[in-house]
């Protein structure tokens, strides 16, 4: 099989390959080709999988290229990891609503939205070549904002284009090893959107054991999210959140912590990343290990916001990878043909009750070689049914305002997001955005 990796210049493209290397599946992948727009990193990247696949007989050949029909010519399956504007982009995410006091994040509140502004062009762009040069291909979209992406490069291709995201997949994993349960023999009840849902069960024995997690202050205070949310607000909402949503409950703490701090996430990640490349160009015969000596510094200091000064991540949470695990089960089930289980971004159709049928949901599913089907879920709390119905309406302006440039539509965005308090600093974020990011503002300025 071979497989297409657009965005193969990024930092995250190693995990793939490392993950294909220890799939010994009978139809497994022969071809990785690598797509960037930076043939430097294209090269950078390519140095560190050539290391990985030294000495194993059977490593998949890496082929680079900045050509993106020449990608995807041919291809069985597509992994989409895009980064328009690159981590300068992301910087200026933060900051423009960091300085009108609001929150700056790369995918949550108004940084999500300028980071999907300038990704929907592109990403329908490679749905459209995708239709055209590899029409029976399946594309598996890692882009955040991952369920915006999804949803509109659905517009093009359907239902071959699946979203992922690894953290609703980790809390219901860290949920039954707390328990001392085998993930693999649960039930997972979790609902939502990308980065915004609720663990609302884990159905282990014919019974839902989640209550006895919640209930047990030394099992709760083990996980990663009893640190985030405090136990005492998880066992209010009787559910556990996806960790993203700190930044709905906790939002003035939030913003205070970015404010406070020397450098934003973007920030940090831009100047360890250019200094990764630079000396990855140095790192003789071990480029491997200068990518994970950062790599593991990287997922140590993720989400630091959210925990007091001294906090670290648990240890299991800075060795685990996710997203590329997740992304290898489905290929082996729609290769294969062997059912599986899995937390995915895919059209409700009906699952979640109150919810479009054709809105994009993150949810349990079922994959098989005809690809994932959402299982249906038990309705959403009022509560949880109107945050994901504002967000929803707000992340649809969005995909309308990318593809439109009507610049009325994304203020509406804007202001109608739950974590942006005026329709002043609506206008002012825009303006702000555009000001910045030359591809925010590319997005109101081309003529078709």
């Amino acid at each position: 099989m071979r497989l297409t990796i657009l965005g193969g210049g990024g930092f995250r493209t190693p995990l793939v390959y490392g993950a294909l290397l220890t799939d010994h599946h009978e139809r497994r992948v022969d071809e990785v080709r690598l797509h960037d727009v930076d043939g430097s990193r294209l090269e950078a990247i390519g140095r560190v999988l050539a290391q990985m696949g030294a000495g194993q007989d059977d490593a998949p050949t890496v082929l680079t290229t900045t050509d993106l029909d020449e990608a995807l010519e041919g291809a069985d399956f597509v992994f989409s990891a895009i980064r328009v504007g690159g981590l300068e982009g992301r910087t200026a995410d933060e900051r423009v609503a960091l300085d009108l006091g609001v929150l700056g994040q790369e995918t949550t509140g108004p940084g999500g939205l300028s980071f999907g502004l300038r990704t929907l062009p592109v990403a329908r762009h490679v749905a459209e070549r995708v239709r055209a040069v590899a029409p029976g291909a399946w594309v598996i979209n890692f882009t955040n904002p991952a369920g915006m992406v999804t949803e509109a490069m659905q517009q093009v291709l359907g239902d071959r284009v699946v979203g992922i995201c690894d953290s609703p997949i980790a809390l219901a994993r860290r949920a039954a090893v707390t328990l001392g349960l085998d993930p693999a023999g649960t039930r997972v009840d979790y609902v939502g959107l990308n980065h915004l849902g609720w663990l609302r069960g884990l159905h282990s024995g014919g019974r839902d054991v989640l209550p006895d997690l919640l209930a047990d202050d030394r099992m709760l205070g083990s996980m990663e999210e009893a640190h985030l949310f405090g136990p005492e607000w998880l066992r209010t909402l009787g559910a556990i959140p996806n960790e993203y949503l700190y930044y709905y409950y906790f939002t003035r703490d939030a913003v205070a912590s970015i404010r406070s701090a020397d450098q934003t996430r973007g920030e940090y990640l831009l100047a360890q990343q250019r200094g990764f490349y630079e000396a990855l160009a140095r790192a003789g015969d071990d480029p491997y290990g200068e990518w994970d000596r950062v790599r593991r510094e990287r997922n140590a200091t993720y989400m630091q916001e959210a925990r007091d000064e001294g906090q670290e991540r648990g240890e299991d949470d800075v060795q685990g990878g996710g997203y590329e695990g997740v992304a290898l089960a489905i290929m082996a089930a729609i290769a294969r043909g062997e059912a599986t289980s899995l937390i995915l971004n895919v059209r409700s159709a009906g699952a979640v009750p109150g919810v479009p049928e054709d809105a994009v949901v993150e949810v349990p599913c079922t994959v098989d070689g005809d690809g994932p089907r959402p299982l249906a879920v038990s309705p959403l709390t009022t509560h949880q049914l109107g945050l994901v119905l504002q967000v929803k309406a707000v992340e649809r302006l969005t995909i309308s305002a990318s593809a439109t440039g009507d610049e009325r539509e994304a203020v509406e965005a804007f202001a109608l997001h739950p974590l942006v308090d005026s329709v002043t600093v609506a206008r002012d974020l825009l303006r702000g955005y555009r000001a910045r990011i030359p591809a925010v503002d590319a997005v109101f300025t081309r003529r078709d």
